[in-house]
């Protein structure tokens, strides 16, 4: 329940947040009559989701086992994927977010009605398409009735009671450490997806190794046990994995973890401080050239001023024996 409140919450937070800078521009620039248009666009998006969350119950019910499990790993997989894109795009440009937005907004002002439709529909859509599709293999993953969708609700209910408080200023949170502790946890709850993917793949025949067991602590944590259900529904733990669901989770959270926790500018200072020398030594070698070019100047001219007065003492002297 823990880990889909964490997506409801990160990715409304998200959609919300987006709301918010689209309305607030509006209001400030005078164009509040745009404002329709933007909630007609928040509604369609809300709409295709929850048509694309119910499309994906309804329409693996009528699907065998093993398609179901094939299905179930596939979609596991695309959820994860999506996922760490959008914890590490968030991560590059929150703080861009705002002028992006706005760029955005008067170019569909410019446009009508219809642009600024699509902007919000494309802007609150693409959370909610990634938030069904993750919820609803949380939801098969878990295996706990209800409880995770109601995680996942209270998540979205948070996160607009939030987006509506920073609206209207009642409410000041540092963002940049929100989304990195909840982009960190959400890479761990998304190894937990990825492994319970490929063992649903396992059990559909896609991958072989499903009886290649990795270890199995059932007796020290069982299923069934509080403890035991608290762990799956949060992290999708599994006491007896197989050995490729382990491999899987360790190449997929050590690199992304140690990626996403890295400084933001990591892999760019090398490459500015490249720079820096290099202009550093491409100012000194063109100072070195305009040098040696005053200096080369200053020897001329001391050439020809010796070449004159050769030339006077020859005139002088030819003039003396003249007389």
């Amino acid at each position: 329940m823990f880990s889909n409140f964490l997506i409801g919450l990160r990715e409304g937070l998200e959609a919300s947040l987006v709301v918010c800078i689209l309305v607030a521009y509006l209001v400030k620039t005078g164009n509040r009559s745009k404002l329709p248009p933007i909630w007609f666009g928040v509604g369609i998006a809300i709409v295709v989701s929850l048509a694309f969350g119910a499309g994906l119950e309804f329409g693996s019910q009528e699907m065998t086992f093993k398609a179901q499990e094939a299905l179930g790993g596939s979609l596991s997989i695309v959820a994860v994927g999506l996922v760490t894109w959008m914890v590490f795009w968030m991560r590059r440009t929150a703080r861009h977010l705002k002028t992006e937005l706005h760029g955005k907004l008067d170019a569909a002002l410019a446009m009508g009605t219809g642009a600024l439709v699509a902007t919000a529909f494309l802007a609150v859509g693409r959370e909610g398409l990634e938030t069904s599709l993750f919820v609803w293999r949380a939801v098969h993953a878990a295996d706990d009735g209800w409880h995770p969708m109601v995680g996942a609700l209270l998540g979205i209910l948070a996160a607009v009671v939030l987006g509506w408080l920073f609206y209207r200023g009642a409410l000041r949170i540092n963002l940049a450490k929100f989304f990195t502790w909840t982009g960190g946890m959400l890479v761990v709850v998304a190894a937990g997806v990825l492994a319970y993917g490929v063992h649903d793949l396992q059990e559909a025949e896609f991958l072989g190794g499903l009886r290649n067991t990795a270890f199995d602590i059932s007796s020290t944590i069982p299923p069934d046990s509080w403890y035991g259900t608290l762990l799956k529904g949060t992290f999708n733990f599994q006491p007896d994995p197989t050995v490729l669901q382990v491999t899987v989770w360790v190449l997929y959270l050590v690199p992304t973890l140690a990626l996403f926790l890295a400084p933001v500018g990591f892999g760019r200072s090398v490459g500015a401080t490249d720079q820096k020398a290099q202009k550093a030594t491409d100012e000194k070698a063109e100072a070195g050239s305009a040098d040696g070019a005053a200096r080369g100047g200053g020897g001329a001219g001391r050439d020809g001023e010796r070449v004159r007065d050769d030339s006077r003492r020859a005139g002088s002297r030819a003039g003396g024996d003249e007389g």
